[in-house]
């Protein structure tokens, strides 16, 4: 595939770093991402690899755009109130870089659906706000073998890992189980700062870029923190995969998909 003189205008800053060049910005044409969740997360991540050039992004969201929602979802924008988040977060995509191809799935992923979103995508982005699709995600991708970013915001703190099933530990390696209804407030009820969404979503986009081209490291195994109050990031280790894991272990105790119920938008997970 040789690039037309507008690619290699639009990619140039990519292309002269060695660690991309234009092999590896064909493999971001030729890469392609779903994200689950058209918010305050997955807003700028769609944003930052419809710019890259991912060649082809699916954006996953049930929700419409509301005015709430526009203090951090930086995809939409006041004309977009009412507007469904996938299509508002699509025309924003394709102006940004009509080279990509942008799928949308206004649906409520669970787990009926799930497995089929994630078959033809290479790496998935969770940008949901709650546990229930956090734990669903984390147990699809696992199951399917599908490498994902897991993201949570709330207050000034974030957090992201990455997950690359049979060789680091999953998301229930760390956490195990959902936590009892209502026992960790919603954003709703504790607020977030907007540019929280920016700052880790645009990290979740620097995983999947990675993650596309095989440069740097990526997250397997660690837990990025983030407290923005004392402008502190943190990378903890994480134990390694282990037999006790209900749903990534070599003897698996979760071998069929859940669907929990709980209050939406978390982060102290």
């Amino acid at each position: 595939m040789a690039f037309t003189d507008e690619q290699l205008e639009r990619y140039s800053r990519h292309i002269i770093l060695k660690e991309i060049g234009v092999k590896g910005q064909k493999k971001l044409l030729a890469g392609k991402v779903l994200i689950i969740g058209a918010g305050g997360l997955g807003a700028p991540a769609a944003m930052y690899l419809a710019a890259a050039g991912v060649g082809t992004i699916g954006i996953a969201d049930a929700d419409k755009v509301d005015l709430s929602n526009l203090q951090r979802q930086v995809i939409h924008t006041t004309n977009d109130i009412g507007k469904r988040k996938v299509e508002s977060a699509a025309e924003t995509m394709r102006a940004i870089n009509p080279d990509i191809t942008v799928n949308t799935y206004y649906d409520f992923v669970n787990s009926s659906n799930i497995m089929d979103l994630i078959a033809d995508y290479d790496f998935i982005l969770d940008g949901t706000d709650n546990f229930p699709a956090k734990f669903l995600i984390n147990d699809a991708c696992v199951m399917a073998g599908k490498p994902f970013s897991h993201a949570g915001i709330i207050r000034f703190k974030g957090q992201l890992t990455t997950v690359i099933p049979g060789e680091g530990p999953c998301y229930r390696c760390i956490f195990k189980n959902p936590p009892p209804k209502d026992a960790v407030p919603t954003c709703k009820q504790a607020g977030v700062i907007g540019a929280m969404g920016g700052v880790i979503g645009s990290l979740q986009a620097m995983e999947a870029v990675k993650y596309l081209t095989g440069v740097g490291e990526l997250l397997s195994g660690y837990l990025l923190t983030y407290d923005a109050l004392k402008m502190e990031f943190h990378k903890v280790k994480l134990p390694p995969r282990g037999d006790g894991c209900a749903v990534c272990s070599d003897h698996p105790t979760i071998t069929e998909l859940i669907d929990y119920e709980q209050a939406a938008c978390d982060m102290k997970q």
